[in-house]
């Protein structure tokens, strides 16, 4: 690294942590301003943010490496994220708005009791630690050892510590205000990156979309394949259309580390909208992340030794000094923004769900305190579980995969939850006990036997990729909920106040307002997809 390139990061790093210490000001630090902004964000801000805690450098890294290994098929989870987003905007913020609720689990106890939202809590713990801040430190650990050299270790501790800082001094202000910049410069980042990589194109003598066709894997440009062409991870167009709705729906409609922005929104217009432009944000990931690794099989092919290695080829081939600084500030910021909200989400549950109902008459002083504590435990152990992250082939696939597991229960209790009258209590909490045992037995099975060089059973053995474990998954787990449900007695009126009248309800119940309803732009979005589709079949 250039001397220009470091001071650059150094300058990167001052002020991100300057900008989320001073963020907050002289805001007197309530529970509501500590771990929901004083319910004050923005459309703008809850998209941008929305945006900037999903994109972790597992997803630069990762879609990188699967882009050169794989192509487009991978920006599925971008694009089928932009779908599920509508479903958080249209169907399930409203509930969460007028409920002013804190916490997701909190919703649950509303729908269904407390037991649910007591065990919701616990499961998103372990998500936000074991996912969210765990494997990204990792990731971002081994890309700065790649091209800057710096040890794994010590890379993973120094960005702790940035992160933490703030994130505990400041809330989740700081978190969103600083994620609204690093959204910026990720994308901006990203852009830069994408372009040096199609003008170097034409020096190897691709000067046109056939010659570069010629260049690349059988079907590396498209996002839908058939069974056949799948690939290693089993990626068919139905494995997509069915088993990415189950993690979207846990992961950006029903989990912490994600919601919490649109629960601090000011207005339920803001809460819905926040979505909608995130989903419109989410459709640049597939140019601007995989394509990049398309090119890079393109450029450089003889030079990358393993997929992983995509996106540091990239970077030292490409980029001339200062901008290559430019780019690690992207880096740090898809790491930063990614950790800094899940540190927040687990002060929150812990909070919230845990320490406020062991003792109602908690003061908000002691919520704040408690969750700042929690927040330094949790990096703790995050740092301890990320040491492990070499254990997995791709980290990318890893995060999915244990995302597979999680969602099923997860995914039919709020589904459900809001869908349909029938929905009890005790269904609820069976399904998430059930269907969180039935997950992480499924994950064992297919990882542990790899540990001992040996093929998964399920994934391997049995034919079934992890994408359809998760649909597969959701259908005994919905098998479970209506079971349960029609043997127990019905809800009562106070907790169907969280569920439609009817399917269609979210898209009828209010009179259209014109260029301002948020139904136009969901509309929209929808309709720009299906045209990506057609292109991209």
């Amino acid at each position: 690294m250039s001397t220009i390139d470091l001071i650059i990061i150094l300058l990167y790093l001052v002020g991100i942590l300057v900008l989320g210490i001073m963020s907050t000001g002289k805001t007197k630090m309530t529970s509501d301003n500590y771990f929901l902004a004083g319910r004050s964000l923005n459309w703008v801000i809850i998209g941008a943010a929305l945006f900037a805690s999903n994109i972790s450098t597992i997803h630069l890294v990762g879609l990188a490496a699967s882009g050169f290994e794989d192509g487009l098929v991978w920006g599925n989870f971008e694009w089928m994220a932009s779908v599920v987003l509508i479903f958080l905007g249209l169907i399930f913020a409203p509930f969460y708005f007028k409920s002013q609720i804190s916490t997701l689990p909190e919703f649950l106890e509303r729908r269904y009791g407390s037991p649910s939202r007591s065990f919701l809590a616990f499961m998103a713990i372990l998500g936000a630690l074991f996912v969210h801040i765990g494997m990204s430190l990792y990731a971002g650990a081994i890309v700065f050892k790649s091209f800057f050299g710096i040890d794994v270790f010590v890379s993973i501790i120094i960005i702790s510590v940035i992160t933490a800082t703030y994130t505990i001094l400041g809330g989740l202000k700081a978190v969103v205000i600083t994620e609204t910049v690093q959204t910026v410069v990720l994308i901006i980042g990203a852009v830069i990156l994408t372009i040096f990589a199609i003008n170097a194109l034409p020096e190897i003598g691709v000067n046109t979309l056939a010659d570069f066709k010629d260049r690349i894997k059988p079907d590396q440009l498209s996002m839908l394949r058939s069974g056949d062409n799948a690939g290693n991870s089993g990626l068919s167009w139905y494995a997509i259309f069915l088993g990415y709705p189950i993690l979207g729906l846990w992961y950006w409609c029903s989990d912490q580390t994600i919601v919490q922005r649109v629960l601090a929104a000011k207005s339920e217009d803001d809460a819905q909208k926040g979505p909608i432009f995130a989903g419109f944000l989410k459709i640049l990931p597939v140019f601007i992340m995989v394509l990049p690794g398309v090119i890079g099989y393109v450029l450089f092919k003889d030079k990358i030794a393993t997929s992983n290695e995509t996106l540091p080829v990239l970077i030292n081939e490409l980029l001339p000094i200062g901008i290559k600084g430019i780019f690690a500030a992207a880096l740090l910021s898809a790491l930063m923004s990614t950790i800094a909200a899940a540190l927040n989400s687990c002060s929150t549950l812990v909070a919230i769900d845990i320490a406020k109902r062991l003792k109602p008459s908690l003061s908000d002083k002691k919520q704040v305190q408690i969750g700042k504590y929690v927040a330094v435990v949790v990096m703790i152990l995050a740092i301890a579980w990320s040491t492990q992250g070499g254990r997995f082939n791709s980290i990318f696939e890893a995060i999915n995969k244990i995302a597979a597991a999680l969602a099923p229960p997860i995914a039919t209790v709020f589904l459900f939850g809001v869908f349909s009258k029938r929905g009890t209590k005790e269904a609820s909490l069976i399904t998430l006990i059930f269907g969180f045992l039935l997950g992480i037995s499924a994950f064992a099975a297919d990882f542990i036997p790899t540990l001992y060089g040996k093929p998964s059973i399920i994934t391997d053995n049995w034919g079934i990729p992890f994408m359809m474990q998760a649909w597969w998954l959701f259908c005994i787990c919905s098998v479970v909920y209506f079971i349960v449900s029609y043997l127990t007695p019905k809800p009562s009126v106070e907790q169907l106040q969280y569920t439609w009248d009817n399917p269609w309800q979210f898209l009828t119940d209010k009179e259209f307002k014109g260029a301002k309803d948020v139904r136009l732009y969901a509309g929209l979005l929808l309709f720009t997809l299906i045209i990506l589709y057609t292109i991209f079949q």
